[in-house]
Order: structure tokens, then sequence, then C-alpha cells
């Protein structure tokens, strides 16, 4: 297979999708340039410029930093077609008409390079029938890549490829978008919608059907249909507002007018009251109004029987709640049929008929079971696909069950059940020999491409029977709160330390678990990671603090400090080298645990952030030390070297702020992160990349670094300039009392404490000074409220 090089995209259409595909594309580092119509007025690149000015108000944020923005150029059809000759991928990104893609597709094929992949980003539209909107040599090289909205955070991307598409191109660019990109691939069929689409908008109309018919509410149907079954918090109305109610009708006329013989055609329609909320202009969130709506702080939700707006309330009967809570989902499902309540009935309606239309559909839809599933948990965020929930709940059982209600006419359609569904002795699709394939009959195994066996632990569906980190390789060492292992068949000199906590907070036990690891793997390893699935830690355990609050024992609460801060250095200074493989929120104590790595490999979507001060603390497990070091480190390359005031400037707004790196590039930005680490895009590559970056540091002779004795110190000076400002602030109403003591705290920590300005001090001075102010900061009634409120509600308190 030849491996697909991306030196410059194109993506035709600046609109909502096409802009943020050229922002991810930026963000991988990839040059793009990014077409739309020439403006009427003005700059001709008018339209594509407000497509970019767009990208940067955008929440969340479809750019990891505002700086990629330089990656894109602004380009229109009128005048700048000759670029596309040096892009190697043109990804076509206009709205969904058959003929303005094909007039599009004229129009720039005598401009496109002799090997260029042209793909369209196409939500449903025949691969086959766009295909022929382009010269027959180009054609091999043409396939569907259908991103989800928004791209940068959407898993999925489905490949669809036509009967002229060639083979080796298809695994060229599923290669490239499962590591450049981070996308979970999937290979879909050539029908309209494809998977994800297909099945997902399904539901959505099952979901319409059935409210209607139990007479349950839009909210009330919202909070049975979100996290309660393992499905988004925007659930189901709330999603159709986010996506747009024009753009769901819409989505549903597609299926309507291409799928014809569908079973279950005659649902394929838009509800009255949807093309009445349309007609009116209520869109949803972009008209902000739509199923609901906000009057100032009440939540309102449209009431079909008053044809008007009434408070959201959105409340599940007790009886249908306890059913939910049930751990066993063979019991749950069979208690929602056995229910009378109307609000379990509807629950087993939705998924007896999303059951139904994915047995009968798959043959259709995807090549096996498990592409569909993931599809839906990529696509459309559910915990499980469709299969995985009928499976988990008893085959057997609930094929069963589904067949009765068929043959009582209750289901949305008369289609039996395919046989295989049916087959006496089956107990699902998911094996750990394969997926069901329906268009081949038989069970089919994962991809093979290369690119998958750098996922040591890839993402697998209920019944794979894929082994788990907790119970794969050999451990070395084991508490309650880490354990220290190895995979002999990655490599055998490499350890990993995986803390064990929920949400990988650090406590008394993973401190103690840390040291005696880190000692362990100096005896007999070559280097460490330190690994875990996602969060990478949370910070410290709040719990435990409170507790020790709670019993006045602040001597206790001292010790643990200098334990955070003495593992903290431990794997800083440990003999062996340490690279942290991160993934998701890295806060508090875990940010300070990658800081004190000697490297980090992390994923796009890490969240990193000292974010003490919201519970009225400083960074003291070493961060504060940490920024010092560094900041003397940088103004020693400076022309003012011993003037390290200016560079803790930066670090000062950080801390006393909270503030959080939305993604690793942004860690980097920020300081928590070095220019030097690695930036992943798929997070299952984090442990295989991790564990060569630690080989290849002991295999160049690594030495630990030297412990700073000589620092210089911002000092009395420093710390007087920083309460300048935090002065001003407090007049202006803009920083509480406290907020104030905390931020000061954190301007004496990172100064080196109240001494002469251009003091030298080493590192066991400055971890002195963020224990004591931490410890102090602790024995004040407002951080304990602080922490108090954030343990009680999860969000931070200003007092």
């Amino acid at each position: 297979m030849n491996k697909l090089i991306v030196k410059k995209a194109a993506v035709l259409g600046a609109g909502v999708m096409g802009a943020q595909i050229a922002a991810h594309l930026a963000n991988a580092n990839v040059p793009v340039v990014l077409f739309d119509l020439p403006a009427k007025d003005g700059d001709k690149n008018g339209v594509v410029k407000k497509a970019l000015d767009g990208l940067r108000k955008l929440d969340p944020a479809p750019l990891a930093s505002k700086a990629k923005l330089q990656l894109i150029e602004a380009a229109n059809y009128e005048e700048h077609l000759n670029r596309l000759a040096d892009c190697d991928l043109v990804i076509e990104a206009i709205a969904e008409r058959m003929d303005w893609k094909h007039d599009l597709y004229a129009r720039i094929a005598p401009y496109l390079g002799a090997g260029a992949i042209v793909a369209s980003n196409t939500s449903g539209l025949s691969m086959a029938a766009l295909a022929q909107g382009l010269p027959a040599d180009v054609r091999p090289r043409f396939c569907g890549i259908h991103f989800f909205n928004p791209p940068r955070y959407m898993h999925l991307v489905e490949i669809i490829g036509t009967p002229e598409t060639d083979a080796a191109t298809l695994d060229a660019l599923e290669t490239w978008l499962t590591s450049r990109l981070g996308k979970g691939v999937i290979r879909a069929l050539d029908t309209p919608n494809f998977v994800a689409n297909r099945i997902g908008v399904f539901s959505i109309l099952a979901v319409m059907h059935h409210t209607q018919a139990f007479g349950l509410g839009f909210d009330e149907v919202d909070a049975l249909t979100g996290p309660k079954i393992g499905r988004p918090k925007s659930a189901t109305y709330r999603t159709a507002d986010v996506v747009g109610l024009d753009t769901l009708a819409h989505v549903v006329k597609t299926m309507q007018d291409t799928l014809p013989d569908d079973p279950w055609h005659a649902h394929f329609t838009n509800p009255a009251w949807l093309q009445a909320l349309i007609t009116q202009g209520a869109l949803g969130q972009k008209t902000r109004c739509g199923i609901f709506r906000k009057q100032g702080k009440e939540i309102q939700v449209l009431d079909l029987a008053k044809q008007d707006y009434r408070t959201s309330a959105g409340e599940i009967a007790e009886e249908v709640g306890a059913i939910l809570k049930m751990r066993n989902p063979a019991e749950k499902f069979a208690a929602l049929r056995a229910s009378a309540h109307p609000q379990a009935q509807f629950l087993w309606a939705i998924f007896r008929d999303i059951f139904h239309y994915a047995a009968v559909q798959l043959e259709h839809v995807a090549d096996n079971a498990r592409d569909l599933d993931f599809a839906m948990r990529w696509g459309f965020g559910w915990a499980q696909g469709p299969f995985e929930t009928w499976q988990a709940a008893g085959w057997s059982a609930i094929a069963q069950a589904v067949a009765d209600d068929i043959a009582a006419g209750k289901a949305m359609s008369n289609v039996p059940l395919p046989a295989w569904a049916t087959e006496a002795g089956r107990t699902g699709v998911h094996t750990p020999f394969g997926s069901w394939s329906a268009r081949e009959q038989r069970y089919v195994d994962h991809s093979s491409l290369p690119v998958y066996q750098r996922q040591i632990f890839p993402e697998t569906v209920l019944g794979a029977g894929a082994s788990t980190p907790d119970k794969s390789g050999e451990t070395l060492f084991e508490n309650d709160g880490v354990r220290l292992w190895r995979l002999p068949v990655q490599d055998a000199g490499i350890g990993i330390v995986s803390i064990k906590s929920k949400m990988h907070t650090i406590g008394d036990e993973v401190l103690d678990g840390v040291i005696a690891a880190v000692h362990q793997a100096e005896k007999t390893l070559d280097g460490l990671v330190i690994w875990h699935e996602a969060p990478f830690a949370v910070g410290a355990n709040l719990a435990q603090v409170t507790e020790a609050i709670a019993a006045g024992q602040f001597d206790l609460l001292e010790k643990t400090v200098e334990k955070f801060q003495r593992a903290s250095q431990t794997l800083k200074y440990s003999q062996l080298p340490v690279v942290a493989a991160v993934q998701g929120m890295a806060l508090g104590g875990g940010c300070e645990f990658l800081m004190h790595a000697d490297k980090r490999v992390m994923a796009l979507e890490s969240y990193v952030g000292l974010v003490e001060a919201g519970v009225g603390l400083i960074p003291a497990g070493g961060g504060s030390k940490e920024f010092a070091v560094r900041a003397a480190a940088w103004a020693a390359q400076s022309a003012t070297p011993g003037e390290v005031f200016n560079f803790l400037q930066p670090a000062f707004q950080t801390i006393a702020m909270a503030k959080v790196a939305k993604s690793a590039v942004e860690a980097v930005e920020i300081g928590f992160a070095l220019p030097t680490d690695t930036i992943l895009f798929n997070a299952h590559e984090l442990l295989w990349v991790a564990i060569r970056e630690a080989r290849a540091l002991a295999d160049a002779g690594y030495a630990p670094p030297p412990m700073a004795r000589d620092i210089p110190v911002a000092g009395k000076t420093g710390i007087a300039t920083f309460e300048m400002m935090l002065v001003n602030m407090k007049e202006g109403g803009m920083i509480s009392a406290h907020d104030y003591k905390v931020a000061k705290a954190a301007a004496i920590a990172l100064c080196g404490g109240e001494v002469e300005t251009g003091s030298r001090v080493d590192e066991e001075w400055l971890i002195t000074v963020e224990r004591r102010l931490f410890v102090e900061l602790l024995k004040t009634p407002e951080t304990q409220a602080r922490i108090k409120h954030t343990l009680d509600t999860g969000k931070p308190l200003r007092n």
C-alpha cells in the first residue's frame, strides 16, 4: 500500500462544515486552501474571510490554537482554481445538490493534480452518481469522506467508495484519517445517508412517532432519551434544535425521496408541528427558538396541546426511574416491557423499533454489525450501539419480544426480522472472532491495515472479548492507588504506571504508589510511561482533604503536600526516563505530574491546567516551583539573564486565573508542555508512541537533569508589582478579597518568597515556600467553603 502524503489540501465550500474541516486539517499542520464563491462586493475572498473570522468565535473551538489560522489560505473559484494543482487532497463540502456539485466538479477538473484524491463530504448523496461528474481518469481517486459536525471533536468519518474507486486509495486514505486526523473510520456502503445518519435519523423518527403515540411531552422525552439510556445530554429534541430543525427536515425529506422501497417509508415524513415551526422561522438554536426556547433564565418547551410554550420540567416517573437504575440489562428490558406506565412502554417501543430497523437494514448499509455500532457511538454519541444493547439484554429474549410485537402489529413496520437474527442458538452479533456480516453471512474481523497495530488497546464492541489494560501485561508492583506493569510483547524494558483511583484523583495511596513504582522501576527497567485511559488526572483527592480539615489535621495535610512534592520530584529526577501519556483532563496535581515528566506524549484533546485557585489554593505539588524554575531558564537565554519577572507574568496569570488549555497545542503555548513534546490526534496511539519515546530516551543514554540550585527569583519587587495589579482589580470589583489573597500567595510562590530581588535559591527552597502558602490558605474559612462547594456541586464558588 502506497503511503498517502498530504502536503497541501483544498476544501471547496466555506460553509459551516467546510470551514471547520479546513480548521481541523490546519490543526494537523496541513496547509489548506479554502474556496468559495467570489463575493459580490469588495474583496472577492470576502466569503471565505468571513468564515475564517467565524472560526475564531465558535465554541467549542474548531481550532486547537488560533495560530493555526495562518495555515488556511482564502481563495475563490473565479481567480484561484490554479492553486488546486499543488493539493494532494481536495474535499468538496458545498450544499447537498447533485447538480451544483457536478457543475463544480466540471470547473475544477482541469486544475487537479495528477495524483490528487478528490472527495465529497456529502452526508447522503449517491457517490456513484457524483462520480459521473468527474473525468474517467479522476474517478479511481474519488470517494466520499463524510465528517460529522463538529469535525474536530466528532470521532466518526465515513469513507464511501464507488465501483470505480481504487482499493489502495481507500486504504491509504483510511490510514491517513485514522492516524493524522485521529478519526474512527467506517467504510460505509453507497446507500442514502450511509450508516450513522440512516440509523440515527430513523431513531429520531421513531422517537417522534412514539412521543405522539404515548402522549408524552418533548421535555419528558428528552429526560428519558438522554444519559439515562446512554445517549448524550442533548437527548432527542434538544439535539434537533442544535442541529437545526430545517436541517433535520431536509435529511428526512432525503430519506423520503431516495428510499421508496424501505419498509418504514411511511414514517419518513416530517410531523405537522415540525413543518409549522420551520414556516414560522423557529429553526432551533440558530434562531434562539425551536422546540425549546429561553425566556430570560427560564427554559421553555413547546406544548402541542396548548399550542404554546410552557416551563420545561422533564420529569421521569418514579417507577420508570427505578427501572432505569437496574444494572442488569436483561432485567431492565423485561421490566420496561412489563410496565404499564407510558414512559416505560415508550422506551421499550423506541428500542424495539431501532433493533428491528438495524437488523433488517444491516446488509444494506454496513459491512458488519461492528461498523454499525461504532457509527452510532462515534457519530451520535451513544454509549452503546443498537446491537451491543440488544446483545447485552439477552439476544434471543429480545429477538422473540420484537418478533411478537411485529406479529401483534405494534411495531412501526410488519417486515419480519431477518432469519439470521432469530436462528437457534444465536447469542449476539459480536464475538471474539469477529462481528456478524449480514451481507456475507459470516463473522468478520476488524481491518488488518497496519495503522491499527499502533492501537495497543483499540476501542472494541461489547462481546468482542478484547483484553483490557487492567488485566493485561505483567504486574511488577501494585498498591491501592497505582499499578506498575509492563507489556513484554511491546517492550519488556519499559514499565507502565497506571493510577487506579476514580477519575484518577491523587490521594495518599497514589502518591505512595508513584514513589514506590519509580524506585522499583529504577532497579529493573529502562524507562517508564505514565498511562491510563482518560482522564489523565483531575487533581488532588478533595474528599481526603476535606476529611483532614474537618478533623483539624493540618500537620497531616502539610505532610501530604510534602509527599506530593516528593512524588513530583521523584518523577523529575528518576534514574530512568519518564514519559507522560496524556489524554483528557490533566488538572491540578495531574498537570503537575505531567510537568515533571521528561517528555509528554499528548492527545490533541488534552485539557491541561493548574486550577487550584478555583478552590482557593495555589499549585503546591511542584507546579509553582516548576514555573519559577522555567522562568529562570528562559531568562538565562534572553538578553537580560537573571531578570525573570517578565517570564513570570504569563505563569502568574495562568495560575491566578486557573486557566485551562483547551488542547495539547494550547498546553504547549501556555507552558504546561514543551515544543519538543509529541502531540497525537488519535488517543488510541498514545501508549504505543509513549513506549517508543521512552525506549528512545533510554537507548540514547538517558541521565536525569541536574538539580536546579542557583535559581534567580523576582523576590519582593516582583511580588509588589503583581500586588499593584491585584489592588487595581480588587478596587475595580473584578476580584474578591479572597481572590486577592489567593493570587498574592501565587505571586509569592512564583517570586521565590519575600526575599531580595535577584536572590539565588534552590528547588527545595521554592517547594517549601509553595507548601507553606498552600497550608495557610487551607486554614482559611473561604478556601474551606470553596472546597466543600466544589465537592457538593462540581462548580467553583466565588466568595
